[in-house]
């Protein structure tokens, strides 16, 4: 995606979709992103930690021929040579994987970058080092990633939404009875994981979840 100036309205789009077919109740993720996109999510990130990189290879393949005859970005976790090889919209890295600037020599202006933050400080190294988006989180707790950070509660939330001039997305442990608290604190995109694979029904939960983002 080179449309840079585009990404401020894509990540308005209310709803940031993550894969993990572990939560998935067996279905692909193929078949999850089916959903999410007949629902109206217009971001999704491809993320999986515990596949092999030719299984994640092979998904981003088929994922990527999905979303782009749909018109909707695709975002990959981590692995930036995959990104690139499949020819998705952008890579999400954390505060220790690659470092952004080397990240940004390798994919140049082809590719949105996102970097994950914690702090009011790694926000602010994210603008600097050229990041075009930052994951703003964990707001709550969360049990999808292991590795995870404390939550950072709406303190940091709040602090971005007041001085950081970057698109953001805030992330984790939010579900259908807490997202109004964060979308009334200013957040316009919002990623859900567990709520939204997890749903035996994916368009009517991601409804709901509008409809209590609309309501807050």
């Amino acid at each position: 995606m080179t449309d840079k100036p585009g990404l401020n309205g894509l990540l308005k789009a209310g709803i940031y979709g993550i894969t993990a077919s572990e939560y998935s109740l067996g279905r692909t993720n193929m078949e999850v992103v089916r959903q999410m996109i007949a629902a109206g999510i217009k971001v999704i990130q491809y993320r999986e930690k515990d596949k092999t990189l030719r299984e994640k290879y092979n998904e981003c393949l088929q994922i990527r021929a999905i979303t782009r005859k749909a018109g909707v970005a695709l975002i990959v976790n981590d692995h930036v040579d995959l990104a690139l090889m499949v020819g998705a919209d952008g890579v999400h890295i954390g505060q220790d994987d690659l470092p952004p600037e080397q990240v940004r020599a390798l994919v140049e202006n082809k590719m949105i970058i996102g970097l994950s933050t914690h702090s009011p400080e790694q926000a602010r190294v994210a603008v600097n080092c050229g990041a075009d988006y930052i994951g703003v989180g964990p707001i709550f707790h969360t049990q999808t990633k292991k590795d995870v950070c404390a939550p950072v509660g709406f303190s940091y939330l709040d602090y971005v939404v007041g001085n950081i001039n970057i698109p953001f997305v805030a992330i984790g442990g939010i579900k259908e009875h807490n997202i109004h608290e964060v979308a009334k604190r200013g957040a316009r995109c919002i990623a859900l994981v567990t709520e939204i694979v997890g749903a035996d029904d994916i368009a009517a939960k991601v409804g709901a979840l509008r409809a209590a983002i609309v309501l807050q």
